[in-house]
């Protein structure tokens, strides 16, 4: 029973660790500043949902194939709503169905992602990126994000699938910001604080 309790707090804890690296990226200021990602609730929700589904595409590749760590992140992303929704004073009868919503979302969101990125060319991601990330209006920067995020899937594909089963996972650099170096990866930060 213990040895059970010890393997789920294990597993707790790489799923922290994973969604952490998650949030972390999904900060980036490049995304607000160099991107055209709106620097709101929304946009903040936008670009975590897309780390979150490419994350979660990466673990259920066959090399990984860990399917309850997956699950662990999807429920520490669902924990995160809904504590943010709480801090930011969304009523307790209300917060459930707004959490619903969100995890809805994400997996809608990581059909139109999947679908997009088996596509050889770029078009139909531009199009699934200026639906939701950008709210449907004119991106000219969506171009860019879609470069990104085939870049974030050659770059989680080369991680270590023994690395990836152990909740550690970074991002490549969205590109310039303060401080950062070209070629500098972002790894996990502090915990969870996503505001949808």
């Amino acid at each position: 029973m213990f040895s059970w309790l010890g393997q789920r707090s294990d597993s707790k804890r790489k799923a922290r660790d994973l969604y952490g690296a998650v949030v972390a990226q999904a900060r980036q200021p490049a995304f607000y500043t160099s991107y055209g990602v709106a620097d709101s609730m929304e946009g903040r929700y936008e670009l975590v949902a897309l780390h979150l589904i490419l994350a979660l595409e990466r673990l259920g590749q066959a090399d990984v194939g860990d399917e309850d760590l997956r699950r662990e992140t999807l429920e520490t992303f669902i924990t995160d709503m809904d504590d943010a929704m709480r801090e930011i004073g969304v009523g307790d009868t209300t917060v459930p169905k707004r959490v619903k919503r969100a995890a809805a979302g994400v997996y809608a969101r990581g059909v139109d992602y999947r679908t997009a990125l088996a596509d050889e060319v770029d078009g139909p991601l531009v199009a699934k990126l200026i639906e939701h990330v950008y709210a449907e209006r004119a991106a000219p920067e969506a171009a860019a994000l879609a470069t990104y995020a085939r870049r974030a899937v050659a770059h989680l594909a080369a991680i270590d699938a023994a690395d990836l089963r152990d909740g550690k996972v970074t991002f490549p650099d969205p590109g310039p910001r303060p401080g950062a170096g070209p070629h500098a990866d972002s790894s996990a930060g502090p915990g969870p604080e996503t505001r949808p």
